[in-house]
């Protein structure tokens, strides 16, 4: 009997602490698509050479950052590179098409962009794309230009955030 009483214990406190972390934990998103926003002057010649992007923070971040909920797009973009001059695009792929190419894509919590903390509207309500390793023309389904406001504020990618 004190066995059974034992068992029945530890299976109650790993059912309660397995239902707690779930609670606790955003759900992987179900978006079929991976958004990463670039600037142009980094992309085109990547594009050109038909090399391999990597992000200014590759090498701090250790992966690529992305985005797969098009509602979030333009608060990411705001919150991290609203700052950072130029004409920007949305680069539209998938897992797979990432996969094709041989970079893994993972989902974690939000996670700093080099120096500047995640802390946006929705930052910790979901699971980001985090791309561990660079992204080469190949994965790219779409270019799409992204729109900005005069003071740097990023405001569309046409087809995704309308």
């Amino acid at each position: 009997m004190r066995v059974l009483k034992l068992i029945f214990a530890f299976t109650t406190a790993f059912l309660t602490a397995f239902h707690a972390s779930a609670e606790e934990k955003p759900m992987r998103p179900d978006y079929p698509y991976v958004y990463h926003l670039v600037q142009a002057r980094l992309w085109e010649p990547v594009v050109e050479n038909n090399g391999t992007y990597y992000p200014p923070t590759y090498e701090a971040d250790g992966f690529t950052h992305a985005t797969a909920n098009p509602a979030a797009l333009m608060n990411v973009a705001n919150h991290f590179y609203k700052g950072v001059d130029g004409t920007w695009y949305c680069l539209r792929m998938t897992e797979e098409s990432l996969e094709a190419t041989g970079v893994k894509t993972i989902w974690e919590g939000t996670a700093p962009v080099g120096a500047i903390e995640p802390e946006f509207e929705g930052s910790d309500d979901e699971l980001f794309p985090h791309i561990l390793g660079g992204i080469k023309p190949a994965a790219v389904l779409e270019v799409i230009p992204v729109e900005r406001a005069a003071n740097g504020s990023f405001l569309a990618v046409s087809g995704v955030t309308d």
